[in-house]
């Protein structure tokens, strides 16, 4: 016979007989007194809120791992290492650029000691950041000068806020883009201070307008390059070196804005070219900014290079020091850069270029080899199946290019788009979340980005959906 409430309520251990148990005191010595003290209160009002409901009261020592399985959880970084089997190398959500071992390495030793960051050891005085990049950045992208400061929106914003305050930026109407998170250049140019003066149309724009919009009011013409979408059919833009011609003419500096940034030929590893940062500079621009997450494959900064005298005005601008970036993406940009110092190599040691030339035929030898162990753990409830799809690069770069690879595509023998969801929030719910994606009433594994197949193979080991003896 069930006993009532009040009894079950009476039989509740007290919070000093829950600090008595035998996992409570390492869980002190780990977590505080408090914490722990805290954390068996919750516990205890759960159980009672229970207990009301009909149910048990567990023993004590149950009540006290739940307790410090609380306190574990709670303390677990919700910057969470993930398998990236979405298809999308540069995954805006996922981290984007995964670092080269030399920049983990370089951020490792920033950490540990104290660095001369802003200090010239020659010379015992002061010495400025932007030295630590200046030389190698200038000498990958022939500029005069170079710097450094958060991300590419900060270095447009600190661009226009230093050369258009208050004076007009010239932009074509085709390159007023939108980037994730709502960011719009239009509104960039506004925060930055700048009135914006849009030429040309969504489709097609001619060096008459530019032209004919510099006045003295003009502050600076931009030119974005619009990595993240292409306007195709009858359509006409203004070249860099074109528009560099013009700028030059009627005295006012070209600020190229070329979102992702490379400072390779990407032709080499079997992508489409995009103008590199090299190009850029010796098209004319007076200033070119990128970004240093993307194709890059470093950590996130945007890089502003180009004339030296505009380079002076912008770190005479406050707004400099509120965008800087920190020693350790100091440390790991230098890293970085320097790799490409050695392009032979750079494919094999820069994770970006690694997995963005990784061969289709050796994904799909790879799937083959995870096929067996995935089809035998789902057994009857999915098909399993090798099939050929095509990943992307993200961040807005390259949209319209993608590269053949390989997955494993997981269907419900239901047809059910609920048991899809279970599966796909199973493999997010493992030690190491599993992130695919759902695409066409399936659930796609793409390999591409899957180097560490052993760890990959003993994750899945907690799998819900049963053992994964037949992976071992």
């Amino acid at each position: 016979m069930t006993s009532p409430p009040a009894s079950r309520l009476r039989s509740l251990p007290s919070v000093d007989r829950m600090l008595k148990t035998s996992v409570t005191p390492a869980a002190v010595q780990r977590f505080g007194r408090q914490a722990v003290t805290d954390a068996i209160r919750q516990v205890l009002d759960n159980v009672r809120q229970a207990c009301r409901s009909g149910a048990t009261v567990p023993e004590p020592e149950d009540l006290a791992a739940d307790a410090v399985a609380r306190l574990e959880a709670a303390e677990r970084s919700s910057l969470r290492p993930v398998f990236n089997l979405t298809g999308t190398v540069l995954h805006t959500n996922l981290g984007r650029a995964l670092l080269p071992a030399e920049a983990i390495e370089a951020a490792r030793a920033a950490m540990r000691e104290a660095v001369a960051l802003e200090f010239d050891i020659e010379t015992g005085k002061r010495g400025e950041r932007d030295d630590h990049l200046r030389t190698l950045i200038c000498e990958l992208t022939g500029a005069e000068d170079a710097t450094v400061v958060n991300n590419n929106a900060a270095a447009v914003l600190l661009v226009l806020n230093t050369l258009a305050l208050g004076r007009e930026a010239i932009v074509s109407r085709g390159e007023l883009i939108e980037i994730g998170g709502s960011f719009r250049m239009p509104d960039i140019m506004g925060r930055a201070g700048a009135k914006l003066v849009e030429v040309g149309t969504t489709n097609r724009t001619h060096p008459k307008d530019y032209a004919s919009a510099i006045r003295p009011e003009t502050g600076l013409l931009l030119k974005v390059h619009t990595s993240n979408y292409r306007v195709q059919g009858f359509t006409a833009e203004v070249s860099a070196r074109e528009l560099s011609s013009i700028a030059k003419t009627r005295g006012v500096p070209l600020v190229h804005d070329l979102g992702s940034g490379t400072l390779i030929d990407l032709a080499g590893y079997g992508l489409r070219n995009e103008p590199t940062v090299r190009e850029a500079v010796a098209d004319g621009a007076d200033l070119v900014t990128f970004s240093g997450d993307k194709l890059l494959g470093g950590p996130q900064a945007g890089f502003i290079v180009g004339r030296r005298d505009l380079l002076a005005e912008i770190s005479r601008n406050p707004m400099k020091r509120a965008l800087r970036v920190d020693k350790l993406r100091l440390a790991a940009l230098e890293a970085t850069l320097k790799l490409y110092r050695n392009p032979e190599r750079l494919g094999q040691r820069l994770p970006t270029l690694r997995l963005l030339a990784r061969p289709a035929s050796e994904i799909a030898a790879q799937a083959a080899r995870l096929f067996p162990g995935l089809a035998n753990v789902l057994g009857e409830a999915f098909t399993v199946e090798i099939v050929e799809c095509s990943s992307q690069i993200g961040s807005g770069a390259l949209p319209l290019e993608t590269i053949p690879s390989a997955a494993i595509a997981l269907t419900a023998r239901s047809g059910s788009g609920q048991q899809l969801e279970a599966l796909a929030a199973a493999l997010r719910a493992l030690p190491v979340p599993v992130i695919g994606r759902i695409e066409k009433r399936a659930l796609i594994l793409d390999l591409r980005c899957l180097e560490d197949e052993a760890s990959f193979i003993a994750n899945l080991a907690g799998l819900s959906f049963g053992g994964f003896d037949a992976m071992a």
